[in-house]
């Protein structure tokens, strides 16, 4: 069992007034807001906004609550609540004006148009048809700084204060705090809210001197930072829990850990209890802030979700089953840093019932937590999301795309199954490799900016790495390898050149442009040719290069790295994207949920 810094009994009898310190009316927000505007005044046209309606598709969730319990059907409902609070305080961490335009929004006046747009970009920006991203109602467009740093701070700001303030450069990166300008209004309310919530000042032992203290900036948790709406999502977890308690103890007994924590904003205790539990029940939760993906500035600062999910008992035991020698695969590995890892990862399917916040899309799969010292004491936990993964819609889309931008001879290679275990190895390829740098820190406080790209390209690589080690061990058949081999190649080839803050087609692009270099794929009539022999000694290569650079921790060295393989080429690039681009249906995703009455 985990030791929490402050003893459970303690922090029962500190939060049984917690509800009592739940305001009747609003707090002061984090940041001052301006006064509500027209958001809708100088919007985007019908015309504007329906090249990127025509090219969405429309996904409805159903919702299957048969084998639930009563408990466990009320249980949902507590849950779905706090889905929505916490999608409400997303929607204000990646937007200082999306919170507002949300209360507007449904106004019946404002057209369907603008609300779809809304929706599906989760805020008032929204990705173009040859990816720049643009404002399309009446607001600022995305700032540098987000809604989770002081408006117009630079990255050189903040590395200037970190030389000055070595002291607070911890405080300030922390995975759980939005960083505030050391303004005496800005600690003026950060102490009053501590003064307001006496829980939230003992939960955050040192924060009352940090702030007083502070010069330039200080970091101020996201409990205190957005407090009703924590403590509202706290009142829900509880009772959740109170509901389904007599039916699935460990899953209660996480929301209610998972509840508190939220208060003191460390997870570690929920985190060990959720990985470790023994659930008897159908339900499971992803709950809090987790990635960092829409920091666009240090790329260190989680973002808010909720996934409500619905497991699939038969599916999973099977899964779980079927995974093998993991340690075998660590070991295996290009590098000389190996770990000792779990055979015994806890692996789930399910279906999803509803998503929120940073989750909202058509998200396959999640591997959680991210901190390297969770994973090291209690490993990971593996939600594969099997309503998304295995919908025949979007494998569709996906199946067109690979046959408009490769060679008809390799037209059979993929299936459905192929990017199934892609995925799953891909999840399980975040587990391993390094969780820190060769002297002992962060890599993401190590890379920052980069940290995101080069961990879901080490997942990539080691999902690929692994195939034909599992097909030896008679885990695959040469059908399946054939088939998350394509799966592979469709992941990096790109309809667009990306722009260097999106992680994830940045690092397909480097991808792409290593394969080519080695001979793994070739441009021939237009179109990519796969020489599946050259596969494992590209991926292999490649690999050693992006674990070297996770252990080393040089930010410089992997930027240089970036630099070098993001070239673009229209003459090739540009072609397949084009072909892909011409022969697609749908480039974007709307998803609603049966769950919430859509």
């Amino acid at each position: 069992m985990l030791i929490r810094a402050l003893a459970i009994t303690s922090l029962a009898l500190l939060l049984s007034a917690c509800r009592s310190e739940t305001p009747t009316a609003p707090v002061q927000s984090t940041k001052v807001e301006a006064p509500s505007e027209n958001y809708f005044d100088t919007q985007w046209t019908a015309a504007q906004s329906q090249p990127i309606l025509d090219k969405t598709m429309r996904l409805r969730l159903d919702y299957d609550d048969s084998q639930l319990t009563a408990n466990e059907k009320r249980a949902v409902q507590e849950l779905l609540a706090a889905g929505h609070r916490l999608h409400t305080l997303y929607l204000e961490q990646v937007h200082p004006q999306a919170r507002d335009i949300e209360r507007q929004i449904s106004d019946p006046n404002v057209r369907q148009d603008l609300k779809d747009l809304f929706r599906m970009m989760k805020g008032p920006v929204t990705t173009t048809l040859d990816n720049r991203r643009v404002s399309f109602l009446n607001t600022q467009n995305m700032t540098a700084s987000g809604n989770v740093y002081p408006s117009g701070t630079k990255r050189e700001d903040l590395e200037a204060f970190f030389a000055a303030h070595p002291e607070r450069k911890n405080e300030i990166l922390d995975l759980r705090a939005v960083v505030m300008a050391a303004t005496p209004e800005n600690k003026k309310m950060a102490l009053d809210r501590l003064d307001e919530y006496p829980s939230l000042d003992r939960l955050h032992p040192g924060l009352r001197e940090r702030i007083e203290t502070a010069d330039t900036y200080f970091g101020l948790p996201y409990s205190v930072s957005y407090p009703e709406d924590i403590f509202f999502v706290y009142d829900r977890l509880q009772k959740a829990a109170d509901h389904i308690e007599t039916e699935d103890i460990a899953f209660a007994r996480y929301l209610r850990s998972r509840a508190r924590d939220m208060l003191a904003d460390n997870y570690d205790g929920s985190d060990a209890m959720w990985i470790t539990g023994e659930y008897t029940g159908n339900l499971n939760a992803q709950i809090g802030s987790y990635e960092t993906y829409d920091d666009p500035l240090l790329g260190v600062k989680s973002f808010f979700s909720l996934s409500l999910l619905l497991r699939d008992k038969a599916k999973s035991a099977e899964l779980s089953s079927s995974l093998g020698d993991i340690q075998a695969i660590e070991d295996a590995l290009p590098y000389t840093a190996q770990k000792q890892v779990s055979n015994r990862i806890p692996v789930g399917v399910y279906n999803v019932i509803a998503d929120f916040g940073q989750a909202r899309g058509t998200n396959t799969a999640t591997i959680l937590p991210n901190e390297g010292h969770l994973s090291r004491q209690f490993g990971r936990t593996i939600l594969i999301r099997s309503n998304i993964l295995r919908n025949e819609r979007l494998y569709e889309t996906a199946s067109t795309s690979f046959k408009a931008g490769t060679d008809p001879v390799h037209h059979n290679d993929l299936d459905l199954e192929g990017n199934f275990y892609r995925t799953l190895w891909h999840e399980i390829g975040h587990y391993l490799g390094p969780d820190q740098t060769k002297d002992g820190g962060d890599i993401d406080a190590a890379l920052q900016e980069t940290a995101d790209l080069y961990e879901e390209m080490k997942a990539d690589l080691v999902s690929l790495f692994a195939a034909p080690r599992l097909h030896t061990a008679g885990a695959f058949t040469e059908k399946q390898l054939r088939s998350i081999y394509a799966s592979g190649i469709l992941r990096v080839m790109r309809k667009n050149q990306p722009r260097r803050g999106q992680a994830y087609a940045t690092m397909q692009l480097m991808q792409f442009n290593w394969f080519m270099d080695k001979g793994l794929i070739s441009f021939e009539d237009g179109r990519i040719t796969i020489d599946y022999d050259t596969y494992p000694q590209a991926v292999r290569s490649l690999l050693k290069e992006v674990i070297a650079i996770q252990h080393e921790g040089n930010r410089a060295k992997a930027n240089a790295f970036v630099e070098r393989w993001t070239g673009w080429d229209d003459n090739l690039h540009g072609v397949i994207a084009r072909k892909m681009k011409s022969a697609e249906t749908y480039r974007f995703r709307l998803v609603t949920y049966e769950a919430l009455g859509e």
